[in-house]
């Protein structure tokens, strides 16, 4: 191995390449158009390559704006519907409670109307009854005075006149008293 290494350090650069196979005219060709061929890539291919990956670069970070923004804008809607709902929440038990007292107040009214109407009843009732006793008090009286008269009558055996006898019962009546 040692005589291998030595043959091409003995030989010229030139029998190196020409004892690896290698044409340097070939290979000066090879790396001319390999030259030319970075340089149209490089002039007009690369440049539309480029500005296709920038467009999709810009794409996706637009995407990701984009997607950002409807991130926050999703999370600011939810926080309004939340709040919303809590608006509508209190506005409901209030609007309940509302109903719960107006209720109530109705009830009381009722009540109260029910109770006034029933005195009322019982007011003209006991009036519808103090003139029945009243009247009842007054046919008893005449008829008190009816009967006295004719006791008296039979008693005394003659007839009374009206004005006489009025007298006589007027006194008797007042000895009772």
């Amino acid at each position: 191995m040692a005589s291998f290494i030595g043959q091409f350090a003995a030989e010229g650069s030139s029998d190196i390449m020409t004892g690896l196979g290698i044409d340097g005219k070939l290979l000066a060709f090879q790396l001319i158009a390999f030259l030319l061929l970075v340089f149209v890539l490089a002039k007009w291919v690369f440049p539309i390559f480029f500005k296709i990956i920038d467009k999709r670069q810009e794409a996706i970070e637009e995407s990701n704006r984009a997607a950002v923004e409807a991130s926050q804008h999703a999370e600011k809607a939810q926080e309004e519907i939340t709040k919303l709902l809590k608006e509508a929440r209190t506005e409901a038990k209030e609007i309940v409670n509302t109903a719960k007292e107006e209720a109530t107040v109705m009830v009381q009214d009722a009540e109260s109307k029910g109770k006034a109407q029933a005195e009322h009843i019982v007011a003209e009732a006991h009036e519808e009854i103090a003139k029945e006793v009243i009247a009842a008090k007054k046919a008893l009286h005449n008829e008190t005075i009816d009967l006295v008269a004719a006791a008296t009558e039979k008693v005394i055996g003659k007839t009374v006149t009206d004005g006489v006898d009025g007298k006589v019962i007027k006194a008797a009546l007042e000895e009772s008293k």
